[in-house]
């Protein structure tokens, strides 16, 4: 059996550093540009959005920048997926790990796809996250 590729699950907080200047942003660059098999959420996705437009609407973003970061966003490594996790696997999660709602989606939606990839890894900077990820064998 050939080796499986890797692959990386990114939430929002791995996407907003790779495309803003942070302390995280060498660590995100590195894991994009890694030929793996790269997966956005539609949460992700929506997570992101949702902050670019605030800032643009708070005026921390020209219209160019703002333009700019939703294009890396649209065309960067990610493959867009469509995932939805088991209202068990979320029980369970939750009464192991103190997380806010959408992080405790993303490591449930991260466990998930362990059954069609389970050499998946988790790619977060959100340290309770982070935690929790570890915890499940996600990183």
């Amino acid at each position: 059996m050939p080796d499986l590729p890797e692959v990386l699950y990114w939430d929002s907080s791995a996407v907003i550093s790779a495309l803003f200047r942070d302390a995280n942003t060498k660590r995100a660059k590195t894991a994009a540009e890694r030929e793996v098999l790269h997966l956005l959420t539609t949460l992700a996705y929506a997570e992101v959005a949702a902050v670019l437009s605030r800032m643009r609407r708070e005026n921390m973003l020209t219209e160019i920048l703002f333009q700019s970061a939703h294009e890396v966003l649209d065309r960067g490594p990610w493959r867009r997926i469509s995932v939805s996790p088991g209202w068990a696997i979320i029980g369970d999660l939750a009464k192991k790990h103190s997380l806010r709602g959408a992080d405790l989606w993303h490591l449930a939606a991260a466990v998930s796809l362990t059954d069609e990839f389970p050499e998946l890894s988790l790619l977060t900077f959100d340290q309770q996250l982070l935690t929790a990820a570890k915890i499940e064998r996600l990183c």
